[in-house]
């Protein structure tokens, strides 16, 4: 599955206020790239409205690309290693959607460390549409198929950088959650709900 990482406004304007507050708060710059060219707002799936917090303020560049049939540039979006660890909601949300999507080492490395709130992993997940994957199976590093509710054990140690720990080597997570993406699943360690790597994980 691939979600929509974006739509475009309404037909009518958007209210003046919301825009500027979003413009002011981007400081009038891209929140994923930074550049201060060909400025947009847009609002984050499911929501369709641009508000200060479900809105973003996007370059014409990343734009186009996170239309969901759009090519992913890699190395356009290595500037997620400092916007993914932005404190807005919306900016954290597109940034994960993105990584989930780029097939490339840094990208897999920084969802390993990147840490979302347990509400925001929740909007991340849900682009409001309704598909059926065809995707294949989870596996754990060995191949073996993982399921919703099994146990896992990490086989490194991870750093969780947005949470502050490292999940340690033999760590055990119960209970997992399947996502969408065959290569993550959802646990919890140290209480912390985090997104891990199944290439990292054993079934127990």
């Amino acid at each position: 599955m691939i979600w929509p990482l974006w739509v475009p406004l309404p037909d009518q304007e958007e209210p003046a206020m919301s825009a500027t507050v979003l413009m002011n708060r981007a400081n009038h710059a891209c929140e994923l790239c930074a550049s201060t060219v060909d400025l947009r707002v847009v609002a984050v799936p499911p929501h369709d409205d641009a508000t200060v917090a479900h809105g973003l303020v996007v370059c014409a560049t990343c734009a186009a690309q996170l239309d969901p049939d759009a090519s992913l540039d890699a190395a356009h979006w290595s500037c997620l290693q400092d916007s993914a660890w932005s404190q807005e909601p919306a900016v954290q949300v597109t940034a994960w959607r993105l990584l989930s999507r780029l097939d490339a080492p840094f990208a897999a490395a920084l969802l390993e460390q990147l840490y979302l709130p347990e509400e925001v992993l929740a909007w991340a997940q849900d682009s409001g549409v309704t598909t059926t994957s065809t995707a294949g199976p989870t596996v754990d590093s060995n191949g073996t198929a993982l399921v919703d509710g099994d146990s896992v054990t990490l086989i490194k140690d991870l750093n969780v950088k947005g949470a502050g720990f490292t999940a340690k080597r033999g760590t055990l997570v119960r209970r997992i959650r399947l996502t969408d993406n065959p290569a993550h699943i959802e646990g919890k360690v140290n209480g912390t709900q985090i997104v891990l790597l199944t290439c990292f994980l054993k079934k127990a």
